[in-house]
């Protein structure tokens, strides 16, 4: 009796540990995948593999654009602008006045900050658009402890459209983000919005937090979902006030009414293609356009004026 107690007592004690320990290294990963810091720029990129003709045309565009754009931002005449966000965070952005009432707010990647989005903030205004390129939260000039992935964001997009609509009240707005930025005008475009909010641009945006820190998961440490992924995504909902399953672009976009476009590179390692066709499959008012042999965030440098004109071409309707 006295030996069956012990081996009770300490199978209590080995599972106790286990689960303090799976809780603690959750509570690191949380604070190492949404935690806010300096330096974000300096992260390199993910890895990327591609073809040599694609790596030729990338290289060749992001220097003539970088040359451009430098010069643009010379001369724009570019300004900051800050609001606050419903939780009280200090947000951001630089901003740039068109030619008429066309508007498109730009959002950038994970751990990255508006900088990412200057040449694209030069081919919108190129076009006659204004432009608002903000710091997302947790990143760069902006507040908030945690990075929200696209789901706190949505908020605070919301408030960037209301903050533009204040200033033109006949502004018609397109949401263009870029990776966690394409998640977060999906999943704002899900929410009730102002109606001068008329359209979206995704590139490379992921079906939820879920699936992409899953999918990173299995590509980097072969690990399953359970149990570490389940723990995290609770301590994340305790510490930075969502779970990885509520962060979801596809059941918002289920719930858009806004027109999509979907671009995502047929080489992407890093969020893959498969999400894409998921997204615009649920969406119906959608496209999907695959950019043959882009990696993760490159589908715009292997040809700008396709990118674009496949842009243009889709928004054009729905800003007339």
């Amino acid at each position: 009796m006295k030996r069956s107690h012990k081996i009770i007592k300490a199978a209590v004690i080995a599972v106790s540990a286990v689960i303090i320990l799976e809780l603690a290294m959750s509570i690191v990963l949380v604070f190492f995948s949404v935690g806010a810091y300096d330096g974000m720029e300096n992260i390199p990129d993910a890895k990327r593999i591609l073809t040599p003709e694609a790596e030729a045309a990338i290289t060749r565009n992001k220097a003539v654009l970088a040359e451009k754009t430098e010069e643009w931002l010379v001369s724009a005449g570019i300004s900051q602008v800050s609001i606050t966000a419903q939780d009280g965070a200090a947000l951001h952005a630089d901003l740039l006045d068109g030619s008429g009432h066309d508007w498109v707010i730009l959002l950038h990647g994970y751990k990255r900050t508006r900088e990412r989005t200057y040449n694209y903030g030069r081919l919108w205004s190129e076009h006659g658009f204004g432009v608002l390129m903000p710091d997302m939260r947790g990143h760069g000039m902006s507040g908030g402890s945690f990075i929200g992935m696209g789901w706190l964001d949505r908020k605070d997009v919301a408030e960037w459209a209301e903050f533009i609509i204040s200033r033109d009240p006949e502004a018609r707005i397109v949401l263009h983000g870029i990776s966690m930025g394409a998640a977060a005008a999906m999943m704002t475009a899900g929410d009730e919005l102002p109606g001068n909010v008329r359209a979206v641009v995704e590139d490379c945006g992921y079906t939820s937090v879920w699936d992409e820190f899953s999918d990173v998961m299995r590509s980097y440490t072969g690990l399953p979902d359970f149990p570490l992924m389940y723990t995290t995504s609770f301590a994340a909902k305790l510490i930075a006030g969502y779970s990885f399953d509520e962060a979801s672009s596809l059941e918002q976009v289920k719930k858009s009414p806004l027109p999509i476009l979907f671009i995502h590179g047929s080489a992407d390692t890093f969020v893959k293609p498969y999400m894409a066709e998921k997204l615009c499959e649920a969406h119906p008012n959608g496209k999907l356009i695959l950019v043959e042999g882009a990696e993760h965030g490159q589908a715009m440098y292997i040809d700008p004026e396709a990118y674009f004109a496949a842009v243009f071409g889709f928004i054009e309707e729905y800003i007339a």
